[in-house]
């Protein structure tokens, strides 16, 4: 299947489907998902003078069918900066199409640009498609176990 695409930076425009986005790859991961207020609040983040999270969008004919979101993070161990891409998620149809990995090369790009050496993130280790996919990619990985507290 051929799907016309491009690659480009969120806009305002676009955070009720962003959110729809983040309600699928939520679902996808098992998670749960509350969407109530999330447009206005990624809306801030992305579009802030010193934004606290970048946002790339896949679109098709108008609708996006992808994300991939990144902030600057810093790293004691290299004292570097460092890419952390926090979200990656197509829908089905776009899978398969090297689509995912125009968007990571696309942040790698981008961390070359602000100063960064390393893109890191992780993924769920049922997600076996992706983690060949990276791996394709010629990524590393590390088995950690993700912990979070609530405040």
């Amino acid at each position: 299947m051929i799907i016309k695409s491009k690659i480009r930076f969120a806009e305002p425009s676009d955070m009720e489907q962003l959110v729809q986005l983040c309600e699928a790859h939520a679902h996808f991961e098992k998670s749960d998902y509350d969407s109530k207020g999330k447009a206005t609040q990624l809306q801030g983040a992305i579009f802030a003078s010193e934004p606290k999270l970048y946002c790339l969008v896949v679109e098709s004919d108008g609708v996006l069918i992808g994300y991939a979101t990144y902030m600057v993070q810093y790293s004691t161990w290299d004292a570097a900066p460092y890419i952390y891409m926090d979200c990656l998620y197509l829908k089905e149809l776009a899978r398969g199409l090297r689509i995912g990995e125009k968007l990571v090369r696309h942040i790698q790009k981008e961390g070359q640009k602000l100063g960064c050496n390393l893109v890191q993130w992780q993924t769920p280790d049922f997600n076996v498609r992706a983690i060949k996919f990276y791996k394709r990619l010629g990524a590393s990985s590390k088995s950690k176990e993700r912990f979070y507290l609530e405040v």
